[in-house]
């Protein structure tokens, strides 16, 4: 009784709770065993047949008939051996799951079919939302379709118009001349080439790198090389080091930085010509040096024998005192021109400049005129009568006294003197100074003349002549004047004719100078006469403006010009600012328009004294004055520090003079702005002008450019009748 308690309780109907199917049979598996396997109260085998009517009880006690085919020997060896079988054999039949759990099968049979409908609503609502957005995308295809189909039909309507009005363009025809057309072709085309598939080294072709080791002997670039094994080595070793999990020490480390370095010094064997000029001394520099030393500086040379330009003014050979009166002058560093002018005019060559205005030309023929009067026996009472060593002539009185004033700040330290020979001031008081001695005579061509014609100055020891603007001199019609001057010097020291022959450095030979912004034939003529086997120096472009000047040409008519200047005045405010006239009624004009104004305005023009002149030039330089109304007499070789704008009122009748007047601003290194204005009757110029603001990348006025007149040189065509 206590056994079919116990197992009464193991599986009691009351405690059941209709598990599933497989959790069923598992239990029933478990009792039989637990039944079998229990310790019986006696060790009859009475006991055990016992325990099997109990498990067949309990089979029926659960709704389950055994099946009366298994005997109980059966069941209690399959007890033993596959109490899994056991159940199958006890069953007379597969238990039906409705037998064991009807009510809970039938609560998860209406689960799944919840979840079924939940699932079936989900995928007919994706179904939905996907043929929603398809029909979406069909639409804006359509509408697309139908925006480029209405963009085609508005260009179609827009090129029917066009045609309507412009005319169709009919595409040319291309004519082929019946000798191309059967002209046998000597070149290979791409499809020809078979060499690709039949090896392979031709599929992958070296292309060469053009810029790779540019300078170097056969292209190899040996600093280059280096830094490059220098990099491998260190991938190398890095690599070597992450394999074997070995650290980087510090003096490998360091070992590594040196080879680094050492990839970056020059030295002799890696070809010091990669270095720039401007790093290596001067017996470092080499002829490329040289060469890319005078790209850089734009200079170029026309004759033999010539000297190398000097890089600084350390290394210029000028005296020390000279040096001093440099740097007490401000020259920082030699302009181009002055870099190969003096080398020159040291070795007593005839130079002829040619370089752009306010490039500092007055220095490069002042320092060596100055070096040259050093290596004489200084004027006394025995040699004054013979008159002075170097002469410079000037086009106008405004410029000489410019570079009487430059040439006594460089001799500052030598003791020389300088006496200015110009017009407006007596002759008399120059006769006195020219009797008192001096070293330099800086002149006009015209009063020099009639001071040798009157016996006041002679030139029987000037050896050393320096003609400055000698284009303006022509221009002026002073080439007589200038050809008796270099005839009234001595004629005996020429420089022999042949170019070969050297030069005797004791011997005192006649040097000439010729600078100007601009090189004419009439000047070319003079220098074949008077100069032996010259030296053609040009820094920049001969007769182009200054790179740091920006043009403006202001197309307008003749009664607008005052209206014009007037707002060109109020921009630069309180500025220098040069206005260059044609005539002097203009000049006239125009200050006492400007001095009802308002403006602070002074006027230079012929016809005014010398001292007149001097006190507009000074009160301009000293701002009190900060308008200058000015003729063409201030237009070549005044330097007036810190112009800002120069603005021609009137256009010169001639480039050159348009060059000139524009170079007074942009000067020692400053930018400057030129505003031009320009009517219909500078027809003239109108070629030569836009050529220049093309040369210099400046705007052109679309009614320049489109100007007939802009076209063709004048007197290059015949006259047409206008269209």
């Amino acid at each position: 009784m206590e056994m079919e308690k116990t197992e009464g309780e193991i599986i009691s109907r009351d405690r059941f709770t209709a598990p599933p199917p497989s959790q069923f049979i598992f239990s029933i598996c478990s009792s039989i065993f637990r039944s079998i396997t229990r310790k019986p109260t006696s060790t009859t085998p009475s006991s055990t047949m016992v325990n099997l009517q109990h498990i067949v009880s309990n089979l029926r006690s659960h709704r389950l008939r055994p099946n009366p085919r298994v005997s109980q020997i059966t069941i209690f060896l399959l007890l033993r051996r596959k109490p899994s079988v056991l159940v199958v054999l006890l069953l007379r039949r597969k238990p039906s799951v409705a037998d064991v759990c009807g009510d809970c099968y039938r609560r998860d049979r209406d689960r799944d079919r919840d979840r079924e409908r939940d699932r079936e609503r989900e995928r007919d609502s994706e179904r939905r939302n996907r043929d929603r957005e398809r029909d979406e995308e069909n639409k804006a295809r359509e509408r697309a379709c139908l925006e480029k189909l209405a963009e085609q039909e508005r260009e179609k309507e827009l090129d029917a118009i066009k045609e309507q009005y412009l005319g169709s363009k009919k595409p040319k025809k291309r004519v082929i001349k019946p000798s191309d057309k059967f002209r046998f072709s000597f070149d290979w085309e791409n499809t020809e080439d078979t060499s690709r598939d039949m090896n392979i080294l031709y599929q992958n072709s070296h292309e060469a790198r053009l810029l790779f080791g540019r300078g170097f002997r056969a292209g190899m670039d040996r600093r280059e090389q280096k830094k490059l094994a220098a990099k491998n080595e260190k991938e190398l070793r890095d690599k070597i080091r992450k394999k074997d999990g070995i650290e980087e020490r510090p003096e490998e480390a360091a070992a590594q930085r040196l080879k680094e370095e050492a990839a970056d010094i020059y030295d002799t064997f890696d070809m010091r010509v990669d270095r720039h000029w401007s790093e290596k001394k001067l017996e470092e520099m080499t002829e490329r040096d040289w060469r890319i030393f005078r790209e850089d500086f734009n200079i170029s040379y026309k004759g033999s024998r010539i000297p190398r330009p000097m890089r600084s003014w350390v290394e210029s050979k000028l005296s020390n005192e000279l040096l001093k009166a440099v740097e007490r002058a401000g020259y920082k560093t030699p302009s181009p021109i002055q870099m190969a002018a003096i080398p020159l005019g040291l070795q007593q060559r005839d130079v002829i400049g040619v370089a752009e205005t306010g490039s500092g030309k007055t220095a490069a023929f002042v320092l060596p005129m100055l070096t040259y009067i050093t290596r004489l026996p200084p004027i006394s009472e025995e040699n004054k009568a013979e008159g002075p060593y170097a002469l410079v002539m000037a086009p106008t009185r405004e410029l000489a006294q410019q570079i009487e004033d430059e040439t006594n700040k460089f001799a500052h330290y030598l003791g020389i003197k300088v006496v200015s020979i110009v017009g407006g001031r007596p002759v008399t008081e120059q006769a006195f100074e020219i009797s008192q001695g001096c070293e330099v005579f800086i002149a006009t061509p015209g009063r020099l003349k009639d001071c040798l014609k009157n016996q006041y100055a002679v030139l029987n020891q000037c050896n050393y002549i320096v003609l400055d603007e000698a284009d303006r001199m022509i221009d002026l019609g002073m080439e007589p004047e200038v050809v008796e001057v270099l005839d009234a010097m001595p004629s005996s020291n020429f420089k022999p004719e042949n170019e070969d022959e050297e030069l005797d450095e004791k011997r005192i030979y006649r040097t000439t100078y010729m600078f100007s912004a601009t090189m004419p034939p009439a000047v070319e003529r003079l220098a074949r006469k008077y100069l032996r086997n010259p030296v053609v120096v040009t820094a920049g472009t001969a007769g182009k403006a200054n790179d740091l000047i920006t043009q403006h040409v202001i197309i307008v008519k003749e009664s607008e010009k005052m209206h014009r200047l007037q707002e060109l005045l109020d921009e630069v405010v309180d500025k220098k600012v040069i206005v260059f006239v044609n005539t002097k009624i203009t000049a006239d004009h125009v200050s006492k328009k400007l001095e009802k104004s308002g403006y602070r305005v002074t006027i230079l023009r012929g016809g005014k004294s010398q001292e007149q002149r001097e006190t507009s030039l000074e009160g301009f330089r000293t701002k009190r004055f900060n308008v200058l109304v000015a003729t063409d007499v201030a237009g070549r070789g005044i330097d007036i520090p810190d112009v800002a704008h120069v603005i021609n009122y009137d256009m010169p009748g001639k480039i050159d003079m348009y060059t000139h007047r524009i170079g007074r601003t942009g000067r020692a290194g400053k930018t400057g702005i030129a505003s031009t204005f320009l009517t219909l009757h500078d027809t003239d110029v109108f070629y030569d002008l836009k050529q220049m603001l093309t040369q210099s990348n400046s705007h052109v006025p679309p009614e320049l450019a489109r100007h007939e007149a802009s076209k063709f040189k004048p007197g290059s065509i015949p006259d047409r009748p206008p269209r």
